[in-house]
């Protein structure tokens, strides 16, 4: 590499070092837990919506596929699992133990779903929109990406009655993902990022932007992505030892701990036991803060304004 060459790099390999910020989380809490439950289901890969290929990530069957121009009705089956068994489940595991959650939500699944949409929007639950579909970004044209964008937007403030204020991604995001989101305006976040255990600032064109990191570890896909949990109580005790460190630290150094979990997956009887021991567990303890992502930075925006 020629040495006087600027590297196309933006990477922060820093962030806050030995010395993260005080969070102030309400009440005092000593860790702000946040729940996502990933919608998808609808929006996925199909041969139906014109992709030429059917899905084959985060199943049941890691790796299946049956080639291009095939209809998986196997994998078509599992998603509407999600839907139609899983999503019920894991709403009634929530309302019942009165636990805001965020729901990553992809525009064309709520839409095809109205009930969910309405159960989700009747329960207060925060919706981060998750693409117009759930299909890859990293290598979308820039104007499809903000097309799609734009009309993920239109579709949730249909359907939830409310516009989304959060961004994610299906993996990965473009080069160009947060500019758009910037310049698209009305996001208080995005989370396309899993490189902190706090919320942080950048700045985006010259915007200050605010990101709030999600988690790839504590989150039930690795029930599909060898290697990674191959049971319930893999899933419980991963998510158990997560806390006890986080917690632990909290007493010194208040932290973020994001939970991901999706429909089809979580939903299942055998995980959602060991999910319903996780949400009991933590409810034992004092001075946690369940909360939203757009509870969470809306807190962060009035704790840590930006400054010129």
């Amino acid at each position: 590499m020629d040495a006087n060459r600027k590297p196309d790099n933006d990477r922060d390999f820093v962030g806050y070092g030995a010395r993260p910020p005080d969070p102030r989380w309400p009440g005092g809490a000593r860790l702000a837990l946040q729940i996502v439950m990933n919608y998808e289901e609808g929006s996925e890969l199909s041969i139906g919506d014109g992709d030429g290929v059917s899905e084959t990530y985060l199943t049941e069957v890691p790796g299946a596929t049956l080639g291009s121009g095939n209809r998986d009705l196997i994998v078509e089956s599992i998603y509407e699992y999600g839907s139609r068994a899983g999503f019920w489940r894991l709403m009634r595991m929530f309302g019942e133990r009165r636990i805001p959650i965020t729901v990553f939500g992809a525009a064309l699944a709520l839409e095809r779903n109205p009930a969910a949409a309405a159960a989700i929007r009747d329960a207060g639950y925060e919706v981060c929109c998750h693409g117009w579909r759930w299909i890859g970004f990293s290598g979308m044209d820039v104007d499809e990406e903000r097309a799609q964008m734009r009309r993920a937007i239109e579709s949730l403030t249909r359907t939830i009655g409310e516009r989304p204020y959060g961004w994610y991604c299906r993996y990965a995001p473009s080069v160009n993902t947060r500019r758009l989101v910037v310049e698209e305006g009305g996001f208080l976040y995005d989370s396309d990022a899993y490189n902190d255990d706090l919320p942080y600032w950048t700045r985006v064109g010259g915007k200050p932007h605010l990101v709030i990191p999600y988690t790839l570890d504590n989150n039930d896909m690795k029930f599909s992505v060898p290697p990674g949990f191959t049971s319930g109580e893999d899933f419980f005790q991963y998510l158990k030892d997560a806390f006890g460190v986080l917690y632990r630290e909290g007493a010194a150094s208040p932290k973020m701990m994001s939970v991901g979990l999706h429909t089809r997956l979580a939903g299942r009887p055998g995980r959602a036991a060991a999910l319903e021991r996780f949400l009991d567990y933590v409810l034992s303890f004092p001075d946690v803060w369940i909360a939203r992502r757009i509870d969470i930075a809306r807190h962060w925006i009035a704790t840590f304004p930006v400054t010129p």
